[in-house]
């Protein structure tokens, strides 16, 4: 069994269901049964000694189950506003994936539940925050566990009801203690691994657009096509800019916007040579010449962190680690989240940059000074009576610098806690929330900047000039918001646009 970012998408927006095939069932079940042989005469971490620093202390017999459940009681400590049902269920998957590995040495009905409540619908209520992402995502993942054993409550069909009521209702009983369920739920990675699984979604859906922008915008600007040429871009080796000038070409095929030198610049004669001023720009500004250049390591930070974010969804991300293979159970820190906190900073970065990169290309288009060919910002109206999308820059403008600000990378932070035991943190949870909000952030600055290509297409009269591709995107914008002339809020067309561009997960095809 392996999931994959599809299946993560396919289960949180296409209604796919997350089944467990037998052989992954069975080596759960095997692990199990190594682990209750296994620990009956041995001390062993977690099962009959306290946890973190704790763990110098022996528990009795009598108090083992006990002590499962007080590890998911006392670690139920978050705060702040729940995470969204996608972040909660990706998180559910996330943990599934890390039990499928059959290193737990949990029971098979615990995984059989929390399977359930995956497909179901059925989420637990987590803070966001509480994980410093050492042990993994100790309080997040205690929040899980607690429902799982029919307590504290959960987001179900849109109300927030008691777990237990819920589980009532679905016919589900709560998770049973066997030997070490309370400290398995509660270790591991998956928490951020889910919100970055969520992430990556929409990070590359968020390229997708930046992508046609790219090509609109410099069909807007009447640019020449050779900055996306092949022999230019390959020239320069790097994967991402190969594949981004690659998608640039394909999008753009059939536009009557784009120029090309041959037929203008450098066809010799003496006209061309006399001219003094050139009435088209020989080069366009950075913003939209150097777009393959600019997203290229924009996709190349994309495809490791897939790769990363994948192997962790398919990782024992537990401690200790049990392996019936060797007939061990080894002590180390699998649940410390360094590859997702580095990578969901390194997709954060990538992504500012998006959002920087799409602000200047709407400042071109707003700015009637240097683009030369539209009226300030794209006014259709009369000027000095009438706005334009004055006012939508300001928004983009200010949501860039807020990316910019939370752009500081959150994995060369570490505070020392749990008596030093937790001496060196990953913060992986709080990067990769931070991730989201700049995600959410580049939304907004995305549906501005479409907006006012919208615009600026009809401030030209140019829209059957377009590429079949941009104008498929023209006329969607156009359908959830009419051209603009008389001054007029923007807020619910913006809104409209957002959704339109978040919408795009549920079919996207990385």
């Amino acid at each position: 069994m392996r999931i994959t970012i599809n299946l993560v998408r396919d289960i949180l927006y296409g209604g796919q269901a997350l089944l467990i095939d037998d052989a992954t069932e069975q080596g759960i079940a095997k692990s199990y049964a190594f682990l209750e042989q296994f620990a009956s005469d041995k001390i062993i971490y977690g099962i009959n000694t306290g946890f973190g620093p704790m763990a110098q202390w022996r528990v009795e017999d009598a108090h083992l189950r006990e002590l499962q459940y007080n590890i998911i009681r006392s670690h139920a400590t978050g705060m702040g506003e729940a995470l969204d049902d996608f972040f909660v269920r990706a998180g559910m998957i996330a943990r599934v994936g890390s039990f499928a590995q059959a290193k737990s040495g949990v029971h098979p009905k615990l995984v059989k539940l929390l399977t359930e409540f995956i497909n179901r619908g059925i989420y637990p209520y987590i803070p966001k925050h509480g994980s410093v992402g050492a042990s993994g995502d100790l309080v997040q993942l205690a929040h899980i566990a607690l429902c799982l054993i029919g307590e504290g409550k959960v987001h179900y069909r849109g109300e927030w009801r008691p777990t237990k009521e819920v589980m009532d209702e679905c016919g589900l009983k709560p998770m049973e203690i066997h030997i070490r369920e309370g400290l398995s739920c509660t270790n591991g990675t998956s928490v951020m691994t889910g919100i970055s699984a969520v992430n990556q979604l929409h990070a590359e859906n968020l390229l997708h657009w930046a992508t046609i922008a790219a090509v609109w915008m410099n069909e807007i600007a009447g640019s020449y096509d050779d900055l996306m040429a092949a022999p230019l871009n390959e020239s320069r080796k790097h994967t991402g800019q190969i594949h981004i000038a690659e998608q640039m070409r394909k999008l753009s095929e059939g536009s009557k916007r784009l120029l090309k030198r041959e037929n203008t610049l450098y066809v010799q004669g003496e006209k061309a040579q006399s001219t003094k001023v050139f009435k088209d720009k020989v080069q366009a500004y950075y913003s939209l010449r150097c777009a393959p250049q600019i997203l290229g390591p924009i996709y190349d930070t994309l495809a490791y962190s897939r790769l990363v974010i994948e192997d962790e969804l398919n990782a024992a991300s537990d401690n200790p680690i049990v392996d019936p293979e060797t007939q061990n159970v080894y002590h180390g820190g699998n649940f410390h989240g360094d590859y997702i906190s580095l990578e969901a900073d390194k997709m954060k970065i990538a992504l500012v940059r998006l959002a920087m990169v799409s602000e200047r290309q709407l400042n071109y288009l707003c700015h009637d000074r240097i683009n030369g060919i539209l009226p300030p910002f794209l006014n259709r109206g009369t000027l000095g009576l009438n706005y334009g999308i004055q006012a939508c820059q300001f928004t983009a403008t200010s949501t860039t610098a807020e990316c910019q600000t939370l752009a500081m990378p959150n994995y060369v932070h570490s505070i020392p806690n749990n008596n030093d035991n937790q001496d060196i943190v990953s913060m992986g949870t709080n990067s990769a929330e931070l991730c989201a909000q700049v995600i959410d952030n580049c939304y907004q600055v995305l549906s501005v900047l479409y907006l006012a290509m919208a615009q600026a297409v009809d401030c030209l009269g140019i829209a059957d000039q377009l590429a079949p591709a941009t104008k498929a995107q023209y006329e969607a914008i156009r359908a959830l918001t009419p051209t603009i002339i008389e001054d007029t809020p923007f807020y619910e067309d913006l809104a409209k646009i957002d959704d339109f561009l978040k919408g795009n997960v549920k079919t996207l095809n990385c």
